[in-house]
């Protein structure tokens, strides 16, 4: 074993240090090759990736958009799984018209090119601290698809101050968000139990945070009401893991909920704010 110096690059994933101690996981070179590819390295900058009076919904035409559109939104997908939560949603919502994009879903999909044409040295910023702080935000838009009515929901978690885990995806309603954001917060939180055993960092319970009210009180009343009867009996692991004292959900405002980025179009500046709160920061180069 030889030590060949500071690792700069890991899969692709550019690690930059900076001078306060903090690593950015970044793809500035990756979003550089997809502009170029796309024919998209010369466009101009917009601030947030999807523009709030923009309604798609699937078409019915025998045509199709003369343009890459499944290999534009492969590349993304990498993009947002890897390193850009920001582009979650974004993503998301043109991946939804694969089958039969037309000219207005690909304009969307180039709007998204914008975006990273403005932003291609952000990444995930981890800073250093004393404290091991494990978190996570579930939110959901209400029946915002035009097509089925259903819902966007959305989570995010936070280590650190930066996200270790976010995504986003169509659900009938935000209880069953909730449930979903908490099932993948418990395997980090075991490994993160793992990890961190000798050091006994880690507490018994995972901290939710939500802005739902209901959502909250369904948790903790196990009495059915007629609005929930709809909800699967598997979604109500919920109530059992909070019960046990495994699960803390906590009320949360909307001003300041991190997974509120995930579910539906925000004006420029409300999307830059919760871009830099999620631990998304650009590099010096």
């Amino acid at each position: 074993m030889t030590d060949s110096g500071k690792c700069a690059f890991v899969l692709g994933i550019e690690l930059v240090d900076g001078p306060d101690g903090s690593v950015t996981m970044c793809q500035r070179r990756y979003v550089d090759d997809i502009l170029k590819r796309f024919a998209m390295d010369e466009c101009k900058v917009v601030v947030s990736p999807v523009d709030m009076s923009t309604r798609l919904v699937p078409s019915d035409s025998v045509t199709k958009v003369n343009a890459p559109f499944r290999e534009a939104v492969g590349a993304l997908m990498h993009l947002m799984t890897a390193t850009r939560p920001d582009i979650s949603y974004a993503v998301g919502y043109v991946s939804r018209f694969m089958e039969n994009p037309q000219e207005k879903h690909w304009v969307a999909v180039k709007r998204i090119f914008r975006y990273l044409q403005g932003t291609k040295t952000h990444g995930i910023c981890f800073k250093p601290g004393d404290k091991i702080d494990f978190r996570g935000y579930s939110d959901a838009d209400w029946a915002g698809d035009l097509a089925d009515r259903k819902s966007t929901s959305g989570y995010a978690f936070m280590l650190m101050s930066a996200p270790v885990s976010w995504g986003t995806k169509k659900q009938s309603t935000e209880y069953i968000a909730l449930s979903l954001a908490i099932q993948e917060g418990k395997w980090i939180h075991r490994l993160l139990c793992e990890i961190l055993a000798a050091a006994n960092e880690m507490g018994p319970e995972r901290m939710i945070r939500e802005d739902n009210q209901s959502c909250i009180k369904m948790t903790k009343n196990p009495v059915s009401h007629g609005r929930a009867k709809h909800i699967d009996i598997k979604y109500h692991h919920i109530r059992d893991e909070v019960k046990r004292g495994e699960v803390k959900l906590e009320y949360c405002e909307t001003s300041v909920m991190l997974a509120d980025i995930m579910t539906k179009a925000l004006a420029g500046p409300r999307h830059i704010e919760l871009t830099a709160a999620l631990g998304i920061h650009g590099t010096s180069h």
